[in-house]
């Protein structure tokens, strides 16, 4: 299957299984949707909703925020991250859009950019969100998920490359949707940690389920206290593993004695072996 085909079936699935395919940070307006992604970097959107009713009681308007300063705006997001840095960036971003934009949060994806504390995914968000500019922002959700399921190329590890690569393969009129139910599958389905493959709609064809298909096996009867570990290779017990590259450039807990990466927990039985998986690096 091929990368558009694969894209498209990816969508199709998801769209059937998403009901409401959109942002989850609460917003009224453009100003409160681009206060809310500003807080929401390196932040949960729910952590974002909890302390957005307030700081938007106290500043209900980008002319309001203009007006305060960073230590006004503190108490009302010091529970989310950052926001010594934050609070900075939102008295600034405040006075700019007053100055430069006549009090109008701006539509385009450059105009955005030139804000304090926006960059191209915040920028990207917003512009879709609140002005439907056709926009495919990629987030560490969108970036492992496309990645997991085969949706981009080995060689895009950046999320620049990610959205280059997927705007190839996803009609520019399914941008927006496609960021959504990437960011949703991500957030609920396929997380980093400990993915529900067997929730997952698109498990015939994602890449990352059939590597994870091909691991060995677990080893029954081992007994922990001849080791932690077990070579199946040489039928033997150990301690203290090497460390091998395998062929995928990813590391692998090998046998002293043989270099063997056949290798198995003993308290488990499973192995030790893994499979590639996707971190935003830059």
């Amino acid at each position: 299957m091929g990368r558009t085909q694969r894209a498209k079936h990816t969508l199709d699935q998801l769209k059937s299984t998403i009901d409401t395919p959109e942002t989850e940070l609460d917003h009224r307006n453009p100003y409160e949707l681009l206060v809310a992604v500003i807080l929401s970097a390196q932040c949960t959107d729910e952590r974002v909703n909890m302390v957005t009713p307030d700081l938007f009681d106290a500043f209900p308007t980008v002319q309001d925020l203009a007006n305060a300063d960073p230590d006004d705006i503190h108490p009302f997001i010091s529970s989310v991250t950052f926001p010594n840095n934050k609070s900075k960036y939102l008295a600034k971003m405040g006075r700019q859009v007053v100055e430069n934009f006549g009090g109008v949060i701006p539509e385009s994806v450059d105009e955005l950019q030139t804000l304090t504390g926006v960059g191209r995914k915040t920028a990207q968000v917003v512009a879709n969100v609140a002005y439907d500019v056709d926009a495919l922002p990629v987030d560490t959700h969108v970036f492992r998920v496309s990645n997991r399921i085969g949706l981009v190329k080995e060689n895009a590890d950046t999320p620049a490359k990610v959205e280059r690569q997927l705007k190839r393969v996803i009609p520019k009129s399914d941008w927006g949707a496609a960021h959504h139910l990437l960011i949703l599958h991500g957030r609920y389905t396929c997380t980093a940690r400990s993915p529900n493959c067997g929730a997952c709609p698109v498990i015939d064809i994602c890449k990352y389920y059939e590597r994870l298909e091909r691991l060995p096996d677990p080893v029954d009867g081992l007994d922990p206290s001849h080791g932690a570990y077990y070579c199946k290779t040489r039928d033997h017990y150990f301690d203290d593993p090497s460390v091998h590259i395998d062929r995928n450039d990813i590391e692998q807990v090998a046998c002293p004695r043989c270099g063997s990466m056949n290798v198995f927990k003993t308290d488990t039985g499973e192995t030790t072996k893994t499979v590639k998986d996707y971190r935003v690096n830059g």
